[in-house]
């Protein structure tokens, strides 16, 4: 059986609209994968008589045929009603019933009235029902025609709007229970993030090696084709898509490299970029001091740990991994994995950082760049305290040298405290093999230096 973790928010604001007197309307949408079924299934685990219908690519007359057969086990008058959305639903809702529409958006696609039909219910038939309506969806483009955007016929009937994401760290890592040590949490969150889907694939019982081996590397592994799977279900012009994110993936993170990379022109590139925004797939990053709207040094980056390593290390090798065996992972992936892990350890160091400073309110953290000068974490406060640190997830101790660059890129971060004064600067070392002994040394000697290990930031994360 699969686990199921997390979602306490999602899941409470799902039962307080079932239990309402009112007609109430749910909207859960997001990409695939991420466990909104789950979500819907976990918050009617007490609610035997729901309707829970998981909708097919298959005719309107078929969809609703099996639409019926499913609500009839829980209201069997259901099956003496005429033949027709509006009545079937109608029905259901004079009966104060829980209809969970799976897949929404393969039964709009059969019939484009749907909406229509289900705004004409809320608008004038629904005063007397307590009734509860919850469409589901991954294609988030058509959530959006049908519920979510100003012109969409369901547009402001909905008491409930859930955006599911991914899992935060803490969550995800609740699928292992503790089996891994802080350094493989962070390993596997780097590979996996935190799909609940993804995740349900890792053996806790097995190396990271072994599980990414079986699993994304060989040809028949669950995972091996995955993002090609998500990208050619959600996206009409995949290829382009592929291009894209292959350019982010290689280092090519502006819109200008982009556009050269894969020539596609530049003024064309903000649809696809917002389509991948969309699906949480790619994220316009930008320094934490500045705002996407109006920043000059924004750059693309994969917003997926997992989409991350399938382009970078998946993506248009053949047979390659077929042909290495078991070797494969000890060959082409070990050497070049903490490099790669590095970018993910530097977001969780940040999402770490209000728990690590708590004595601090911390308004923003992310990454600082300008020119040759780049900062790995940045904590900006309410009050005039900046924090600033340097993260190293290698093999070998973090040296001194870390420490003065560090100090070197500050002097050129423009921050000013919100209340106009002096800002005050705190350093912190992140590193995940230790701290030479001039840094040691250095840390005892100064209030402004925290050193911290992989150990200090999974527990900040799972506090």
């Amino acid at each position: 059986m699969a686990r199921f973790v997390n979602r306490t928010e999602e899941l409470s604001r799902l039962h307080a609209l079932y239990s309402s007197d009112n007609a109430e309307l749910a909207v859960i949408f997001g990409r695939r994968r991420l466990g909104k079924t789950a979500l819907v299934r976990q918050s009617l685990e007490t609610d035997d008589d729901a309707v829970v219908y998981q909708a097919k690519q298959k005719t309107s007359a078929l969809q609703l045929e099996q639409f019926i057969d499913t609500a009839a086990d829980s209201y069997p008058g259901v099956s003496r009603i005429r033949e027709e959305w509006e009545e079937i639903l109608g029905y259901l809702a004079e009966q104060d019933a829980i209809i969970v529409l799976d897949e929404f958006p393969y039964l709009v696609e059969q019939d484009e009235s749907l909406p229509s039909v289900l705004q004409a219910m809320f608008d004038h038939d629904l005063d007397d029902s307590a009734a509860t309506i919850v469409l589901v969806g991954s294609s988030i483009s058509m959530m959006e025609e049908a519920a979510l955007l100003g012109n969409s016929p369901l547009y402001g009937r909905s008491s409930l709007k859930l955006d599911v994401r991914q899992l935060p760290f803490a969550a995800a890592m609740e699928f292992f229970d503790d089996a891994y040590t802080p350094d493989e949490q962070v390993l596997t969150w780097g590979v996996f993030g935190g799909v609940p889907y993804y995740l349900e694939e890792v053996s806790p019982d097995a190396t990271l090696a072994a599980n990414i081996t079986r699993t994304i590397l060989k040809r028949h592994g669950t995972l091996h084709d995955e993002p090609d799977y998500v990208l050619r279900m959600e996206l009409t012009e995949p290829t382009r898509y592929f291009s894209i994110i292959e350019s982010i993936a290689g280092g090519k993170t502006s819109r200008n490299e982009i556009a050269g990379t894969t020539g596609i022109d530049y003024n064309q590139l903000s649809k696809y970029l917002n389509r991948l925004s969309r699906l949480r797939l790619v994220e316009q990053h930008v320094p934490v001091t500045e705002t996407k709207e109006r920043s000059k040094r924004s750059r693309y980056r994969i917003r997926d740990p997992f989409f991350r390593f399938w382009f970078r290390f998946v993506y248009g090798t053949g047979e390659q991994y077929d042909a290495l065996g078991e070797d494969a992972y000890e060959a082409l992936i070990e050497p070049e994995l903490p490099d790669f892990v590095s970018r993910s350890f530097e977001d969780l160091c940040c999402s770490a950082l209000r728990s690590l400073y708590p004595e601090h309110t911390i308004t923003d953290t992310g990454q600082w760049w300008y020119g040759e000068h780049e900062v790995d974490v940045v904590g900006l406060t309410a009050g005039q305290t900046l924090i600033v640190g340097e993260c190293k997830f290698q093999q070998s101790p973090l040296g001194y040298d870390a420490l003065s660059r560090l100090e070197g890129h500050v002097d050129e971060l423009r921050w000013t405290p919100p209340d106009g004064g002096t800002r005050i600067e705190r350093y912190a070392l992140f590193s995940r093999s230790g701290f030479t002994p001039s840094v040691k040394e250095a840390a005892t000697g100064r209030e402004d230096l925290r050193l911290f290990t992989v150990e200090d930031v999974v527990r900040g994360l799972r506090r």
